[in-house]
């Protein structure tokens, strides 16, 4: 399967510090029942501790261009990794590398076990990819792409067909399956490229920016099939420029910034150490200053860095005295993923994927 995704994709996959902690839950037995849309059942027992993915110390140069920089990263069973970070950062070198489509300079991955370098022939039947670029046959059916897929990754028979109508029907596919696939919208050729890749219900995905271009059906459709997945207890490596997307899927998150892993851990975690909620005094003119630890005004707005901010809030209300009547609004602007991002590589992050260098006064506060 992944031979075949590399045919379509590879030649256009060359896009060119500090090891994060790595937060790891220990290891426990889990039982998950999936449930598809037709109610049958399916039952499935992993180790939710085991490491699917295993990427020490790679590094990968494009010339003169450091792609990637010792990086190390873990992926176990029933987790999505969500792996952020600008254009350039080296994410889609990290999923080839790890795909068997590019070697690395230095370093080792290993998928299920197996090492990438010297079993690449056996690889691709423990893990499934979606690279960014699309890579469908648009003269097949929908039917005809998923059967070629799925005798790629050795499914036949009576397995192939119902792999084929399950996976259809988890991405909406199901009435298109006749229909040639470059007669789809970009939202259903989106769907079917991701469907390709996960057909053979690997326990590895590697999924690099699956919802570009997609629509917001197609990109919700996604996103609850993948964290399905994790739940019935595959790993994901879930790359994107999307921040609030990965924030959805509730994914363990890694942050790759020029090469290197930044930032590795649980949201959660990450927000309480790197960053701080706002709370904000919206006024008709000059905001006031007040003698509160780490108050900013700027223009018509007080910003209050704070742990705690509806205390914060109640505090600094009962000191504005004559400045109240000039109050307009009051804001609690909670920290985000892109606060994290901020807070640990000094740049703001915009939707496009493109880092820039922190100017204007933040809304969050990082610690």
């Amino acid at each position: 399967m992944v031979r075949a995704a590399a045919t379509a994709s590879q030649g256009r996959q060359s896009r060119a510090g500090q090891t994060a902690r790595d937060v790891t839950p220990p290891p426990e037995r889990v039982t998950h029942v999936m449930v598809t849309r037709d109610m049958s059942r399916r039952t499935l027992r992993f180790d939710k501790g085991d490491a699917v993915l295993s990427v020490v110390g790679v590094e990968k140069s494009y010339g003169r261009v450091a792609a990637l920089r010792g990086v190390d990263l873990e992926v176990g069973r029933g987790e999505i990794v969500g792996l952020v970070g600008p254009n350039g950062a080296g994410k889609t070198s990290l999923v080839s590398i790890v795909a068997g489509l590019r070697r690395p300079d230095k370093g080792t991955v290993t998928v299920d076990g197996l090492d990438v370098a010297h079993h690449r022939d056996r690889v691709g039947a423990h893990l499934g990819l979606a690279p960014q670029d699309l890579a469908i046959y648009p003269t097949l059916r929908v039917r005809d792409n998923l059967v070629a897929f799925g005798e790629l990754a050795g499914l036949r028979g009576r397995a192939l067909r119902e792999r084929l109508a399950e996976t259809a029907d988890a991405l909406g596919l199901g009435d298109l399956l006749d229909r040639r696939a470059a007669a789809l919208s970009g939202g259903q050729k989106r769907r079917l490229h991701t469907a390709m890749a996960l057909i053979h219900r690997p326990p590895l995905l590697l999924l690099d920016e699956p919802t570009t271009g997609a629509d917001v059906e197609s990109r919700n459709q996604l996103l609850a099939l993948v964290r399905s997945l994790a739940d019935a207890g595959a790993a994901v490596c879930y790359s994107s420029h999307y921040l609030p997307e990965v924030e959805q899927l509730r994914a363990s998150i890694v942050i790759l910034d020029q090469g290197q892993v930044v930032a590795r851990g649980p949201l959660d975690t990450l927000l309480g150490a790197h960053a701080r909620a706002v709370v904000a005094l919206v006024f008709d003119g000059p905001a006031p200053t007040l003698a509160i630890e780490g108050a900013v005004a700027d223009g018509d707005r007080l910003r209050l860095p704070s742990d705690d901010p509806a205390s914060t809030a109640a505090r600094a209300l009962a000191m504005l005295n004559g400045a109240a009547e000039h109050l307009v609004g009051v804001e609690i602007v909670r920290p985000t993923l892109e606060s994290v991002y901020l807070a640990v590589t000094g740049r703001r992050y915009d939707a496009g994927g493109q880092a820039s260098a922190a100017g204007e006064v933040s809304d969050v506060a990082v610690a």
